[in-house]
C-alpha cells in the first residue's frame, strides 16, 4: 500500500512534507479510524447485551408472582454490570495502546508504561481502593440491585435503595428522590435492610398506670388479626410477636412488638401495624397517644444467613 501512495504523490509533484501527510492520511489515519469505530461498536454491543439482560430479568420478575427479587437475581444483575464495565475497560486500554503505537515506537512505550505505572501507583491509590472494595462487595453478596441499605461514610450515613453497583461506586436513591453516589472504598460499614428477610420493630408507649396484661394480650390479638389479613399475610413470614416491656419511665412505659417480613417490606408493614395497635388499645380502654414517650420508628435488619 505504501509504495503505491508514494508513487501517486511523486506523480503529483507534491512537496516532501505534503507527501508525508498524504501517506499518513491514506494509511495510518484510516487504520486509526477503523480501530476507533470498531471499539465504539464493540462497547455499544457490550452495553446492549448487559442492558438486555437487566431488562429481561426485570420483565421476568414483573410477570412472576414474586413480591421481591431473589438474592440470586439481584447478585446476577450486579455481576453482569461489573463484567460489562470490565470488558469495556479492556477494550479501551487495548485500543489506546494500539493508537499510541502508531505514533510512538515500541521501545518508547516500555518507558511510557513504566512512568504511567508509577503515576497510577502514587496518584490512583483511592481508585484502586474503591475497585478492590467493590470487588469484595460483589463477591460477598453484601447487597445488590433493589436492596435497601444504610452506608456509613466518614461519620455520616447514606440510606436508600440501590440503583447501581459498580466496582468503583454504589448509587442509592433516597426516600426524597435524591441520587447518592458513594465510592466503595470510603465505606466504613454497610447495613443491608433487605437481606433475605427484614424485621419491623414497633415500640408503643402506654401510660404507666395501664394494665400490662391487657396491653400484652391486646398486642397478641392485634398480631393474630394482622397476620390473618390477606393484604398483609403475603408480606409476613410469621405472626407479629410482642416482646413485653422494654423501657420503664416515671409516667410511661414502652412495649415492643416485632414482625418478620419479606425483604424491603418492613416499612409499610410497620406503619400499618402501628395503626392497628393504636386502634386495638383504644378499644380496650388504653390510650397510647396520652403517653409522653413516642413510638420509635426503629426498623432493623434480620438475616437468615
Amino acid at each position: 500500500m505504501k509504495p503505491q501512495v508514494t508513487y501517486l504523490v511523486d506523480t503529483l509533484g507534491l512537496p516532501s512534507w505534503m507527501r508525508k501527510w498524504e501517506e499518513w492520511l491514506a494509511v495510518d489515519f484510516v487504520s486509526i479510524l477503523l480501530w476507533i469505530v470498531g471499539a465504539m461498536l464493540l462497547v455499544r454491543c457490550i452495553r446492549w447485551a448487559a442492558d438486555k439482560y437487566s431488562q429481561r430479568t426485570l420483565t421476568r420478575f414483573e410477570n412472576s408472582d414474586d413480591i421481591v427479587q431473589s438474592e440470586d437475581m439481584k447478585h446476577r444483575r450486579a455481576l453482569v454490570d461489573v463484567v460489562a464495565w470490565t470488558l469495556i475497560a479492556i477494550v479501551v486500554v487495548v485500543v489506546g495502546l494500539r493508537l499510541l503505537s502508531s505514533w510512538v515506537t515500541t521501545s518508547s512505550l516500555v518507558g511510557l508504561s513504566a512512568v504511567l505505572g508509577a503515576a497510577l501507583g502514587f496518584g490512583a491509590q483511592r481508585i484502586v481502593q474503591d475497585v478492590l472494595a467493590g470487588f469484595f462487595i460483589i463477591a460477598e453478596h453484601q447487597y445488590g440491585y433493589g436492596d435497601v441499605v444504610k452506608l456509613s461514610v466518614s461519620g455520616s450515613d447514606a440510606e436508600g435503595t440501590v440503583e447501581d453497583v459498580t466496582l468503583r461506586a454504589t448509587r442509592l436513591r433516597s426516600s426524597d428522590g435524591e441520587l447518592i453516589t458513594v465510592p466503595n472504598g470510603q465505606m466504613i460499614k454497610s447495613t443491608n435492610l433487605s437481606k433475605d428477610w427484614a424485621r419491623a420493630v414497633v415500640d408503643v408507649p402506654v401510660p404507666a398506670d395501664a394494665d400490662i396484661n391487657v396491653v400484652n394480650e391486646t398486642l397478641r390479638e392485634v398480631g393474630r388479626r394482622f397476620y390473618a389479613d390477606p393484604k398483609w399475610h403475603r408480606l409476613l413470614l410469621d405472626e407479629p410477636t410482642p416482646l413485653g416491656v422494654i423501657n420503664l419511665e416515671l409516667d410511661s412505659l414502652t412495649v415492643r412488638i416485632v414482625a418478620r417480613t419479606l425483604p424491603g417490606q418492613q416499612f409499610g408493614v410497620g406503619r400499618a401495624l402501628r395503626s392497628e395497635i393504636v386502634f386495638g388499645l383504644w378499644q380496650h380502654g388504653v390510650d397510647a397517644t396520652s403517653a409522653e414517650a413516642t413510638a420509635s420508628d426503629d426498623l432493623t435488619e434480620g438475616s437468615a444467613e
